[in-house]
């Protein structure tokens, strides 16, 4: 029997690059994702067909990491099916049709989307629809970090397959839905892709979480989550150091996600404006994941500087996800987001920028 199953794309909401310390985030799902009509086969083969893109079969005896699909969709299904199966879930056979509305370079977490879809498939078909979806999240990182070969952590597959605006400690396992709705503030956000490319990044991503584990270490910690926060400001550290600068971004960051999440839960948009912004600077001047000299491309650091002039005293801009290339995030008074709009894509392209609805 055919079942049609939805998931979303994800929007971050605060909490850039906290989530592999052990950090805070708040993050959403939107009304744009990945749909797909699946039904069950007895053929122990999950074949695999996205429009647009190549169609492919997974054997289910073959469920081992592939270093030669690492970055490809491949290896993220081909993951999902050899997570389930060491967790000791059923996996069976599938075939599979999807169909996306996640524009390209949206930075709305397609992989993630991706990943957390083919869990649902699997606890759909085979499992009653009874997996847990903390447990198809954690699924879709691991296979995001051993087969994908991506060192993510966990925040974009919860948004994903929550579903819902969501504030997480990953620290002390907290995870709470948050009713937040935008628009009944009198506010609209909205993404532009700037166009720069994800390309050959990897390593600048990688090196995030390094240097904050490097920082870490210095404690006797794995990650800065366990570090307590007076005991690293009582060093005295350098601003001049990259890796404590990144520190100095976890420490703020996760401090201010808790007020973010309260400014939503009371619907007090000129806060949250306010906070959004400290996130944004805070990214731009400690995290420093705007600009990378492995590609030179400062097509976002525009994206960012345009927005300032176009919203300072009126509204909010952040850099959203992972970072050094991509999205925009915006934050502003409804009657003012097509005036905002024509202007970013008069620079950055037609359709660049997209009106994002929270799930």
């Amino acid at each position: 029997m055919k079942k049609i199953i939805f998931t979303p794309g994800r929007t971050e909401l605060a909490g850039n690059h906290t989530d592999h310390q052990k950090g805070r985030i708040l993050a959403a799902g939107v009304e744009l994702g990945l749909t797909v009509v699946c039904e069950p086969t007895d053929d122990n083969i999950a074949h695999i067909e996205s429009v647009g893109h190549k169609t492919y079969d997974i054997p289910l005896s073959k469920l081992d990491p592939t270093p030669e699909e690492y970055g490809t969709s491949k290896s993220l299904a081909r993951g999902m099916l050899g997570v389930f199966k060491d967790l000791g879930l059923n996996i069976g056979g599938f075939d599979a049709l999807i169909t996306s509305t996640l524009p390209v370079g949206s930075g709305m977490s397609s992989s993630a989307a991706f990943s957390v879809l083919i869990g649902k498939i699997l606890s759909e078909l085979y499992n009653d629809g009874k997996v847990d979806p903390v447990v198809i999240a954690r699924a879709a990182q691991e296979s995001e970090n051993r087969y994908f070969g991506k060192p993510c952590g966990l925040m974009d597959q919860l948004a994903c397959s929550l579903g819902h605006c969501v504030y997480v400690d990953f620290l002390t396992n907290e995870i709470t839905p948050i009713n937040a709705r935008f628009e009944d503030m009198g506010l609209t956000m909205c993404l532009t892709d700037t166009g720069g490319s994800h390309a050959g990044l990897d390593s600048s991503y990688a090196r995030i979480p390094a240097d904050m584990v490097y920082i870490a270490n210095l404690f006797d910690k794995g990650v800065l989550g366990d570090v307590d926060p007076k005991a690293f400001y009582a060093k005295g550290w350098s601003k001049e150091d990259r890796p404590v600068r990144r520190a100095m971004h976890f420490f703020g960051e996760n401090e201010r996600v808790p007020k973010m999440r309260d400014a939503l839960i009371k619907g007090n948009g000129e806060e949250y404006m306010r906070l959004m912004n400290e996130s944004g600077r805070s990214s731009e001047e400690l995290l420093n994941n705007i600009v990378t000299s492995a590609s030179g491309d400062t097509k976002l650091a525009e994206g960012l500087e345009f927005s300032r002039g176009l919203l300072e005293g009126k509204g909010a801009w952040r850099v959203h996800g992972g970072g050094f290339a991509g999205c925009v995030q915006a934050l502003m008074p409804i009657d003012y987001y097509e005036t905002y709009k024509t202007e970013m894509e008069k620079k950055f392209g037609s359709g660049s920028c997209l009106k994002i609805t929270l799930a």
